[in-house]
């Protein structure tokens, strides 16, 4: 009489199986959770790098200023922002005007614009030097205007600014020339290239 091979997995089999995932997933938790922040702070300070580099390159190719603001939203009661995310790009203020679709003739004749909400929840940015740059038509910075920018999440601390800090929060420059730099605070080596100067 030929007997068949159970296959397949019995009940005890699964539910060590299931326990033993379950401690993995505790155990992995605080480490997801600190590279998921660390993901959105990066996410956002690359739009911002984006943002400003669409700006001057608009600049040099329209031979005009061009503008890039950190706004309050993108809805018709926008306002000028030094700590919100979201930016606009345009040849005029949009104060009052961030829903207004990008245009070469209706006001602020937008050329790009993003939303804080794209990839970037409990991030903060803190601009040091106003709302706004202005790149003139030869792409350097005009007039007075955003220096840096430093992006933090408001749910961690950074890693620069305490010992116990868990993430690795960025900023970016921009220079008098117009160049646009992302950098690591926490880096203190002038040799590398992450380094804020």
């Amino acid at each position: 009489m030929l007997t068949s091979r159970q296959r397949g997995v019995t009940l005890t089999e699964m539910m060590i199986g299931i326990a033993v995932v379950g401690i993995l997933m505790v155990l992995a938790l605080p480490n997801f959770t600190v590279f998921l922040q660390n993901a959105q702070i990066k996410n956002a300070a690359e739009g911002v790098l984006q943002g400003l580099n669409i700006a001057r390159q608009e600049a040099i190719r329209r031979n005009t200023t061009v503008r890039f603001q950190f706004v309050s939203d993108l809805t018709s009661g926008c306002a000028l922002s030094s700590s919100k995310l979201s930016w606009i790009v345009s040849l005029q203020d949009p104060t009052g005007k961030c829903d207004i679709a990008a245009s070469d003739t209706i006001a602020p004749q937008t050329v790009q614009k993003q939303s804080a909400t794209e990839g970037t929840l409990n991030v903060v940015a803190a601009a040091t030097g106003g709302t706004t740059v202005v790149f003139s038509g030869l792409g350097r910075v005009s007039g007075a205007g955003i220096t840096q920018v430093d992006l933090s999440n408001s749910q961690a601390v950074c890693e620069h600014v305490s010992a116990s800090g868990t993430v690795r929060c960025l900023r970016v420059l921009i220079s008098s020339g117009g160049q646009a730099k992302l950098c690591d605070p926490k880096v203190t080596a002038a040799s590398d290239s992450r380094f804020c100067s």
